[in-house]
């Protein structure tokens, strides 16, 4: 083999996106999911802490009725969605509640400091990372996917299916057939 050759090879697999799952990448996914689950449930702790100033500092400024329903819909939003996301657990209903405080938390930024990325730039991490999960799901390492296999074997009367049987459903036929 040439230099050239594998030089193209070499660029070929490092460029080449993954259109189909493997391991390592539904790690990674499962990585992603369980950091950005577990780091987001401190937010939802902190509005608890003092549900009053989060309503005055934030809610009341952007102009939303009822700032201390909507502060407690905020907090509570993030405690119990957060740590379903890191489980993979009813994934993309958890994923949009936590994508909406973040899409709002997104506009107050806006509305406070205008385009500034130092304001923005968490808020939109954290909504990006959730928009993620919202279209895709937990993936193959998750409750979900358990739960699904399960769901999918006592439909059809078949055994229950594992991570390596599950995967096949990610599989488009025109993934599979090149």
């Amino acid at each position: 083999m040439s230099t050239t050759q594998r030089l193209t090879s070499l660029l070929t697999t490092v460029l080449q996106p993954i259109f189909s799952p493997t391991y390592p990448s539904q790690a990674a996914w499962t990585v992603l999911r369980m950091v950005a689950g577990l780091v987001m449930i401190h937010n939802g702790l902190d509005k608890l802490a003092d549900i009053n100033s989060f309503a005055e500092a934030y809610v009341k400024v952007i102009g939303l009725p009822f700032p201390i329903f909507f502060s407690y819909v905020a907090a509570l939003t993030e405690v119990s969605c957060a740590p379903l996301l890191a489980l993979g657990l009813f994934t993309r209903p958890a994923a949009l509640g936590l994508f909406s405080t973040m899409a709002v938390a997104m506009y107050h930024h806006i509305k406070v400091a205008g385009f500034s990325i130092p304001y923005l730039e968490l808020s939109m991490l954290y909504a990006a990372c959730f928009l993620f999960f919202t279209v895709n799901g937990g993936g193959l390492f998750s409750v979900d996917a358990l739960l699904s296999g399960w769901l999918n074997a006592s439909a059809v009367g078949q055994s229950v299916q594992t991570p390596e049987t599950s995967k096949s459903s990610y599989q488009t036929p025109e993934l599979t057939s090149k």
